[in-house]
């Protein structure tokens, strides 16, 4: 046979993870509500549809916009031929602007250092190409995004060393927890050139505060060593304390702005991952110079430029969507979380971000990660739901699970909550039968409920819950 390529042959992708197994399960068995009520839900997917209705009419109402339409179709040659990898200047202009609007107008944006990737995750493997050699290493608060272990490592050759928070504070990122892992990378004869932070953090829906990003800024700086943003998560903050980013930090405290970068994209802000829209701001002109040839490997579409342009554009569509996002979040967060916690299941407190951080520490026969995966098994093939383990993201102590809430019609979700009910039924009939409350008064409280927090924007015209096997077991 003949030799392939070590990156061909080698595991560096990091699909042996429970969070890619997760999908593998849904994809092998999907749920739908007629043809297989039965089905894997997809609840490990961090996807925003809440507001697709909006940006429908929106689409509807601007027809120019598309090329592949009578009032577009005039721009189709232009956009069809060659463009330069520097990016349509209306497409990085309307980029600029709409992330200065999603932060509140606070701090603006150069178009000239926006420069566009093949989504956040092509965004994060430029950065890591321009900042690190092979060898080199990213501090990385945990709990952290999976993917980064592919997105900044694996054809890169860099490597990530965890900065381990806790849940005892929240999962807050310390000076102590910093200086630890870089303490650890030393020890590893890694040779530290970044920091990694997560704000809005997946998998936690937290924020930073500013004190929190102002010990950050001073331990880079005195470290020399960069500090990389991801904020793709910014508009999804639904409620306070508001949104803060890096690039409001560095207008208040003294910075080397050559370490500075943020890595953003249109995946889960405005809900269009299959656009492909990533973004790299840098402060440093050497790394927007470098990522900006880098980016002739991974480019927006012109087509998808031309409508991103031209939708970004309408300040009056922009305004009103991150309202209407925020509170179709906030409506979806506040039903989820009550009906979790109706069935004794706890969660992180959170802000943002299109998941909750859940705690079912109580359900483990152990306090260990073996015992974590013998849970998240159950819920995978008996439950029928996909939610990732919280070892999948490196937290260090077992027992939580990241749930996404934001990708589902309101009709799927009642399913999902459903099955999450009997299963907490189950175990507690096992644990307490004496305590347990009467499950027709728990039907009854969720239907309550479901007139209060459902979207008519997000009903399903075929509502899964008669069909539903569990739903009959319960009338």
């Amino acid at each position: 046979m003949v030799a392939i390529s070590k990156i061909a042959t080698g595991n560096g992708h990091g699909e042996d993870s429970p969070y890619f197994d997760g999908w593998k399960a849904y994809e092998t068995n999907p749920f739908h509500p007629i043809d297989r009520p039965d089905g894997v839900i997809q609840m490990g997917l961090a996807e925003n549809q809440l507001c697709f209705n909006f940006i429908k009419k929106w689409v509807m109402e601007h027809p120019e916009a598309s090329l592949c339409s009578a009032e577009g179709v005039n721009k189709f040659k232009e956009t069809a031929l060659f463009q330069d990898y520097h990016g349509m200047p209306e497409f990085r202009e309307a980029v600029a602007k709409f992330m200065g609007k999603v932060r509140g107008g606070r701090v603006k944006f150069d178009p000239d250092r926006i420069v566009m990737s093949g989504g956040a995750t092509g965004a994060h493997e430029m950065v890591a190409f321009c900042l690190a050699d092979p060898g080199e290493a990213f501090l990385v608060p945990t709990p952290y995004y999976p993917g980064f272990d592919r997105d900044l490592s694996w054809r890169t050759g860099v490597e990530l060393v965890p900065v381990v928070c806790e849940s005892s504070n929240n999962f807050k990122i310390t000076r102590a927890a910093l200086e630890a892992a870089y303490e650890k990378a030393k020890e590893a004869n890694l040779r530290v050139k970044g920091l990694l932070i997560t704000n809005p953090s997946n998998p936690l829906g937290t924020i930073l505060d500013q004190d929190t990003l102002k010990g950050i800024v001073k331990f880079i700086n005195e470290k020399n060593i960069h500090l990389i943003g991801d904020e793709i998560y910014a508009a999804t903050v639904f409620m306070e304390p508001e949104f803060v980013s890096i690039s409001e930090i560095i207008e208040e405290v003294e910075c080397n702005r050559d370490l500075i970068h943020i890595v953003y994209s249109l995946s889960k802000d405005m809900g269009f991952p299959g656009f492909r829209v990533g973004i790299v701001y840098s402060y440093n002109d050497a790394v927007v110079s470098c990522a900006r040839k880098m980016s002739s490997f991974g480019l927006v579409s012109s087509q998808t430029q031309h409508l991103i342009a031209k939708m970004l554009s309408d300040d009056d569509f922009v305004d009103r969507f991150i309202v209407e996002s925020k509170e179709q979040l906030l409506k979806r967060h506040k039903y989820f979380t009550l009906s979790l916690s109706q069935v004794g299941i706890g969660s992180l407190k959170s802000n943002a971000g299109l998941f909750i951080w859940m705690d079912l520490r109580k359900l483990l026969k152990e306090k260990t990660f073996d015992a974590e995966m013998d849970l998240w098994r159950v819920i995978i093939n008996e439950v029928k739901l996909n939610v990732s383990p919280g070892s999948s993201f490196h937290c260090d102590e077992p027992g939580w699970f990241r749930v996404c809430f934001a990708n589902m019609d309101d009709n799927t979700m009642e399913v999902a909550l459903l099955r999450i009910t009997t299963f907490m039924h189950k175990h507690n009939e096992a644990m307490v039968p004496r305590k347990l409350c009467r499950r027709a008064s728990l039907k009854l409280s969720l239907s309550r409920r479901r007139d209060d927090f459902m979207s008519p924007n997000m009903m399903s015209p075929h509502s899964p819950i008669p069909q539903s096997p569990l739903v009959r077991a319960r009338t």
